[in-house]
């Protein structure tokens, strides 16, 4: 009789999130909307700000693919040099949520007490706050100061992933600290502890390895919820400049053209929906890969 040889952690995640057909295919579309944006632009080489008034407002074309907006220019070069921005402010937006969740949420539920007690009640005043008018209110106040010290791209870029990501911290904070709060007593931890680990061993060691399953779940909703964010502000006016073609840009400029020109709203639309659709995909998947009782 044959053993099976035993397979790794990492193995049998991969097994499980296989076996999800929604998460594979969520996988699947970001990856070419992932390899569009970044190779696209070397392929097709149109440039995104050449004007041609002549064929402003065109329907897609042999010439213009996704056809073109009010000042003639080529909506495919632009969708594809603004994917990198907006994806771009979703995985940088979701490193900063995950990280000053992550170190909150371990510090309340290894500590506990009165060092506890007090980041939860700064969480929970950070939760009350309401998201979208107090970002507007932010990016209002130093929109201008960023743009003159750091230029008009990299300036909003910053603002706005700093903005969107210390906003988006807390739900990862509270999921750490009860994943903390159970771990710290199981038997292992107790082992470690008994054995004269150091806290910090504890920590890194022990704890946090067996938590980032559910830490990486809220990370595929944060870049979601991030580049939902950053499309909003860009169609409300307040994200990036004009020059600089975001998918919520775009659609900001294609708000008074719906009747005549509605490719020039439907197509960067359509690349956020499958976006934001796929990372959530993706998320269900590995939350069910990752679940030690999630029995598939």
């Amino acid at each position: 009789m044959t053993r099976r040889p035993p397979t790794s952690l990492g193995a049998e995640a991969w097994r499980r999130f296989r076996r999800h057909r929604l998460a594979l295919f969520g996988a699947a579309i970001l990856m070419v909307l992932v390899i569009a944006v970044l190779a696209g632009p070397f392929v097709y080489r149109v440039p995104i700000d050449e004007i041609d008034f002549k064929a402003k407002l065109k329907s897609p074309s042999w010439a213009h693919p996704l056809g073109t907006d009010d000042l003639g220019q080529d909506l495919l070069a632009r969708m594809l040099y603004g994917g990198r921005i907006s994806l771009a402010v979703g995985l940088s937006a979701m490193l900063i949520a995950i990280l000053a969740g992550t170190a909150v949420g371990a510090i309340a539920g290894f500590t506990g007490g009165y060092v506890d007690h007090a980041l939860m009640r700064v969480t929970d005043l950070f939760l009350s706050l309401p998201g979208l008018p107090l970002l507007l209110l932010i990016v209002y106040l130093f929109r201008d100061a960023l743009k003159k010290h750091l230029g008009p791209e990299v300036g909003v870029f910053v603002m706005i992933v700093a903005v969107i990501g210390g906003l988006r911290w807390m739900p990862v904070a509270r999921l750490v600290r009860a994943q903390f709060l159970s771990l710290r007593e199981k038997e292992f931890v107790e082992a470690a502890r008994g054995l004269g680990a150091a806290p910090i061993r504890q920590v890194l060691r022990h704890i946090l390895p067996n938590s980032v399953g559910p830490v990486i779940v809220a990370g595929t909703i944060d870049v979601a919820a991030a580049i939902i964010a950053e499309s909003s502000l860009s169609f409300l006016g307040l994200g990036f400049p004009p020059d600089i073609p975001t998918w919520g840009r775009i659609l900001f400029d294609a708000k008074d053209n719906l009747d005549f020109a509605p490719h020039w709203a439907l197509f960067p639309g359509t690349a956020i929906f499958l976006t934001v659709l796929s990372i959530n995909y993706i998320g269900d998947g590995l939350r069910d890969a990752l679940d030690p009782r999630k029995v598939l």
